[in-house]
């Protein structure tokens, strides 16, 4: 295992984002749709938050429901926002910040998924299911 690989090697760069003018159902759907459980909220290029399936399933009772279902109820998520839903004090590593480093961070605190910014600019997601199938592939 190489002790100073990037996590621009690991990291999703394609990521699926919401604007924190979207809707819950909305958020929904792309977890569902793209089998995710992390979705960075955006304002332009600016990361604003991070909203996870888990935040959803606080406010909801979507989990009753088959998560290959498509129809979502949506009562629930017209009482809140986006931004009243997401994390909003965020963690956020560079591209050029080692696996290592990432792992320390994610391994000390409660989140799941890191955004990846440069110069203040979203270029991409690291999550704990990343960090595993690295030490997976070390094997």
């Amino acid at each position: 295992m190489k002790k100073r690989t990037p996590v621009s090697t690991i990291m999703t760069k394609n990521v699926i984002t919401l604007n924190h003018t979207d809707n819950l159902e909305t958020a929904e759907r792309l977890f569902k749709k793209n089998k995710i459980r992390h979705i960075p909220v955006i304002s332009g290029d600016k990361i604003m938050g991070m909203l996870s399936f888990t935040d959803l399933m606080r406010i909801s009772f979507a989990d009753a429901v088959d998560e290959n279902e498509d129809e979502v109820e949506t009562m629930v998520y017209n009482m809140f926002t986006i931004e009243q839903v997401m994390a909003k004090n965020l963690v956020s590593v560079s591209s050029t910040a080692t696996i290592k480093e990432v792992a320390e961070v994610l391994a000390k605190q409660e989140f799941h998924a890191l955004p990846v910014v440069d110069n203040d600019k979203l270029v991409g997601i690291i999550t704990t299911t990343d960090l595993i199938n690295y030490l997976l592939q070390q094997f």
